[in-house]
């Protein structure tokens, strides 16, 4: 055992340490959450831009962190056969290929992985300016490789996207989202707050619009004191203003606007009899704005808060009137339902019978009955939970008809001519 013996040692153990780093290094930068990167390198990091930098080309940056690790593993290796061959003779290399194995797996990978994994944006913050280093080094061999990789992939019929982003980051929020509610970690309100607020922009007005069926409308050709005596029944402040048919609408009428036009008809001493008669409702009403059924929920979100509008109706690509929608029912998809003094207590809808089943609605969003007991049944075909039973049964359902199906049973309660009224749903 001469010096020689002893230099040899230690370039093995050297090895084996740089294992170590290429191997914790490849687990932290994969592994660390992007979103926290950055939020260190806003607080002045400098590992953690790097980090940010260097996980921009993950395939580039793997390919330099695999090529590093592989040659010390062979080096150190081929070291340790020659070393032990030349003290125990041929059974140095059993001896070498146990002893190395023992080494790289416990010190070499499981070790520097374990930490990497427990630590993910502080290891990938202190590797990152290195690997960082080494990729720019190492990059003309791994855009070879990269190549070559990419033929043979090719010869299989698989095709890869150097530009595709593998970090879905509304997925991974998602995913996160409803792991933290599983584990009782993130409460199902601030979940579903979340959640609705990132599916704005997959979701159009269509979507949760109320219907033209269901819309307060005003007649235009009323006397005056009808028209009044209709904005104070009803419990919206807007209501749209028609003439002759519905279809027809005019303008939006606002309970304050109609307030404001009527005290200028007022003396102030009083009203003076038959004043109100002669009271021209299309002068305080505004005009109607009008959008399209595919606008996107973020996108008209948008539009109200730039116009300062809150009420717009809803057309088809014919220009027919399909429904309408408000501000607040946009945020009611963040939030959940919002209720004010005038809106009728408990009218949500839905109600549980006594054997566990629930009476709902044909008119329920699927959505909003998602969001209330945690379910999970599909949005994608259908809006309402009677247009999924229709879907589903591809048949106009009649009473008394039951379904199962996504792990319910549906029953037919009451109809509306073609219309679902009312369901009985119930877990199976």
């Amino acid at each position: 055992m001469d010096a020689a013996f002893w230099l040899t040692a230690g370039a093995i153990l050297a090895l084996i340490l740089f294992s170590a780093f290429f191997s914790g290094s490849e687990t932290a930068l994969t592994g660390a959450s992007r979103g926290k990167l950055r939020s260190q390198a806003d607080r002045g990091s400098r590992g953690a831009a790097s980090a940010l930098k260097v996980t921009e080309d993950p395939e580039r940056m793997i390919g330099a962190i695999l090529l590093g690790n592989n040659v010390v593993n062979i080096l150190a290796a081929s070291l340790a056969t020659a070393l032990l061959t030349q003290v125990f003779g041929d059974s140095g290399v059993a001896l070498a290929t146990l002893g190395m194995t023992v080494l790289v797996l416990v010190f070499g990978e499981v070790l520097p992985k374990t930490l990497a994994i427990t630590y993910p944006e502080a290891v990938a913050a202190r590797v990152a300016p290195v690997i960082r280093l080494l990729t720019f080094v190492f990059a003309p061999i791994v855009s070879i490789v990269r190549m070559l990789v990419r033929g043979v992939l090719r010869l299989f019929g698989v095709r890869t996207d150097p530009d595709t982003n593998i970090l879905a980051v509304r997925e991974e929020i998602v995913g996160a989202l409803s792991l933290g509610h599983a584990e009782g970690i993130v409460e199902k309100e601030d979940r579903d707050r979340i959640i609705g607020a990132l599916d704005l922009a997959d979701r159009t007005v269509e979507e949760i619009m109320l219907h033209r069926s269901s819309i307060q409308m005003i007649d235009a050709n009323l006397p005056v004191m009808e028209i009044l005596d209709q904005v104070l029944d009803s419990p919206h402040s807007r209501l749209p203003l028609y003439r002759d048919e519905p279809e027809n609408i005019v303008g939006i009428l606002h309970s304050k606007d109609v307030l404001r036009g009527m005290r200028k008809l007022l003396n102030d001493d009083g009203p003076e009899a038959g004043v109100l008669a002669d009271f021209n409702i299309m002068e305080v009403a505004r005009e109607a704005y009008f959008i399209p059924e595919t606008t996107a929920l973020d996108d008209q979100m948008r539009q109200f808060l730039r116009q300062r509008r809150h009420f717009a109706l809803v057309v088809d690509e014919y220009g027919a009137l399909q429904g309408l929608i408000t501000l607040e029912d946009i945020i009611e998809e963040i939030v959940g339902e919002i209720a004010d003094e005038f809106d009728a207590a408990a009218e949500t809808g839905v109600a549980q019978a006594a054997d566990g089943s629930y009476l709902v609605a044909g008119t329920m969003t699927i959505r909003d009955l998602n969001r209330m007991h945690d379910w999970m049944l599909p949005d994608e075909e259908a809006n309402t939970i009677a247009g999924l039973v229709i879907h589903e049964a591809q048949m106009i359902p009649v009473v008394g008809q039951v379904f199962s199906f996504h792990g319910f049973r549906f029953e037919v309660l009451e109809k509306d001519e073609n219309r679902i009224s009312a369901l009985k749903i119930k877990p199976l």
